[in-house]
């Protein structure tokens, strides 16, 4: 087999980024960047509740549904990340150890939907109520109980489905705004992460001072 490679050619970028703001994760179908792509009313509504409990607002900063983590975790869900495009998907699955993570034939976007019809189920049974309708002392038992395996879901692991929801929640809160989350870049401006700057070289030699910097999203197409 005989194989040819052309020749390279790189070009150089100045001023700005050669890209939209948005293309890297453009809705599809004409649906609004700004609204709800996968969760339906009710998911979102208890998402909502869910991130404000495990990323509460506080003197530091805005909570997690103020910061948009229920819109990146939405966007995602109706993405390759939902479809779990990039898993192997074919099984055999067993249950394996902590270790080596979630081994089960639903996708991302599956497991949400049945995780959070098992929980507002639960949440009824148990209460009487909405999740997002009890206190917020409740609602921090009930993720408790979650995340240490103690609720027993029909059809999925409940402590597999709390990490699932804490690990996409910790995304969203601190990935670049394009992606629908971290609003206003305000994770980053509580940090002090300056965002995704072009060239770092100016600064490279400077150790444990404030740089002074403002935080850049890859939504402003600057240098």
């Amino acid at each position: 087999m005989t194989g040819y490679a052309g020749t390279a050619k790189a070009g150089v970028v100045k001023e700005k980024l050669p890209w939209e703001p948005g293309s890297l994760n453009a809705p599809v179908h004409g649906v609004d960047p700004n609204g709800p792509t996968y969760l339906t009313p009710v998911e979102r509504r208890l998402l909502t509740a869910i991130a404000d409990r495990i990323i509460p607002s506080d003197e530091l900063s805005i909570g997690g549904a103020e910061a948009g983590c229920v819109t990146f975790i939405d966007r995602q869900l109706a993405g390759p990340y939902g479809r779990a495009a990039s898993m192997y998907m074919r099984g055999r699955f067993v249950k394996g150890t902590t270790q080596q993570g979630i081994q089960s034939a639903m996708t991302p976007a599956e497991r949400y939907r049945k995780g959070l019809h098992e929980l507002a189920l639960f949440c009824q049974r148990d209460t009487g109520k909405a999740f997002e309708a009890l206190p917020p002392e409740k609602q921090d038992d009930i993720l408790s109980r979650l995340e240490n395996g103690r609720i027993a879901f029909p059809s999925i692991d409940s402590r597999i489905f709390f990490e699932q929801i804490l690990q996409n929640m910790r995304e969203g809160y601190l990935a670049d705004p394009i992606y629908g989350g971290n609003r206003d870049m305000a994770s980053w401006k509580m940090l002090g992460f300056p965002g995704a700057r072009y060239d770092y070289r100016d600064y490279m030699d400077i150790k444990n001072q404030d740089l002074g910097l403002a935080p850049l999203s890859l939504r402003d197409r600057t240098i």
